[in-house]
């Protein structure tokens, strides 16, 4: 698309969850993260992103232990869940934004404790959403179906960032 990204880490609170739905949630902090970071670079397109995951309408964020990851895997096991990610660009410069979230539904096999306990114990569910990563060596295994975007499910839906972006911002990035 034309654009040459640089990782800037937003510095906002995500533990913080207000009334809302989950679609709700991840649009503000998708576009919190963005507006953390616009004025910083005010020429620049600005990406902000949020990804949660909602089982049964209840949002499963990051896991707060080793324990907590394991709980959530286990209510994970065996059924459909939906993966929100939503995207926010920022153009502060123009005075300019757009928020936009999609949704991919994902279907676990039947986890056993063993597989679990593994996965856990390897780190990787810390830092992740509903405590898995499908990109992750061992979180892709889990994984039977998706109907959806797999970008979404990995944290940054790529064709809606280009859709986004090619409808609100055509000035700035390249086919």
């Amino acid at each position: 698309m034309g654009l040459n990204p640089v990782v800037h880490p937003a510095d906002i609170d995500e533990t913080e969850l207000a009334n809302e739905s989950p679609e709700a949630l991840v649009k503000r902090l998708a576009l919190e993260k963005a507006q953390s970071v616009a004025p910083l670079h005010p020429e620049a397109l600005v990406i902000g992103s949020d990804t949660t995951v909602v089982l049964d309408g209840r949002v499963l964020g990051k896991p707060a232990s080793k324990t907590e990851a394991s709980a959530m895997l286990r209510r994970l096991s065996g059924c459909t869940h939906r993966v929100l990610t939503s995207i926010a660009l920022i153009h502060a410069m123009t005075e300019r934004s757009v928020v936009d979230v999609e949704v991919t539904e994902v279907t676990f096999d039947e986890l056993t404790d063993p597989q679990i306990d593994r996965y856990v114990e390897g780190g990787s569910p810390m830092d992740k959403a509903g405590a898995y990563g499908i990109q992750d060596d061992q979180g892709a295994f889990f994984v039977r179906r998706i109907e959806g975007d797999f970008y979404t499910v990995m944290g940054l839906p790529l064709n809606a960032l280009y859709r986004l972006a090619h409808t609100h911002f055509s000035d700035l990035v390249s086919d």
